[in-house]
């Protein structure tokens, strides 16, 4: 519009008046109204060229990313850029803007205490015997597997993520839980 503007007034300032009233914003600079003014009699039109920026991650690449993660959802992009030999930014940027994932993190949610060792013992044969009894027993219970024990009884949960479309920890999704 600015090109079109200066042929009509053939003043810079006049058009970047006639910007900063139509927008409501600042306008652009003598530079910037100029250049699109030698692009457009260079080329008969304003768009860009094709410039020599960063090139966009391609399909085959994002389809090796979201075939990654969906292996192993809480591999860190660092060790995917190492793994893929890409750079871990474009590994989060296709995670995060390409396959519209979010980085979730691991939550405590119940602790174990020593004394509860026998009880879940008890659980688990009383759960077997009952299982021994109706073989469809375990269709009527609900199993999470979004807990995370490790053997020193520590889960660091700092740098542990789960990539997913939907928050694991969401309690209100679909009526599941």
């Amino acid at each position: 519009m600015c090109v079109l503007w200066f042929f009509e007034t053939k003043s810079v300032i006049t058009t970047q008046r006639r910007f900063r009233t139509t927008y409501k914003k600042d306008p652009p600079s003598d530079n910037s109204i100029r250049r699109w003014l030698t692009r457009f009699q260079e080329t008969g039109r304003n768009l860009h060229r094709k410039g020599a920026g960063r090139p966009s991650t391609s399909q085959e690449n994002v389809d090796r990313i979201q075939e990654t993660f969906t292996r192993c959802p809480r591999k860190s992009t660092r060790q995917a850029a190492v793994q893929l030999h890409m750079q871990h930014t474009t590994i989060w940027n296709v995670l995060h803007n390409r396959l519209n994932l979010n980085a979730y993190k691991v939550q405590i949610v119940q602790a174990l205490h020593p004394n509860d060792k026998p009880r879940r013992f008890q659980f688990a044969e009383q759960i077997l015997t009952r299982i021994e009894d109706d073989e469809n027993y375990l269709r009527k219970w609900f199993f999470s597997d979004e807990s995370t024990f490790h053997v020193s009884e520590k889960v660091n949960k700092h740098n542990c993520r789960i990539w997913s479309s939907e928050n694991p920890h969401d309690l209100s999704r679909n009526g599941k839980r």
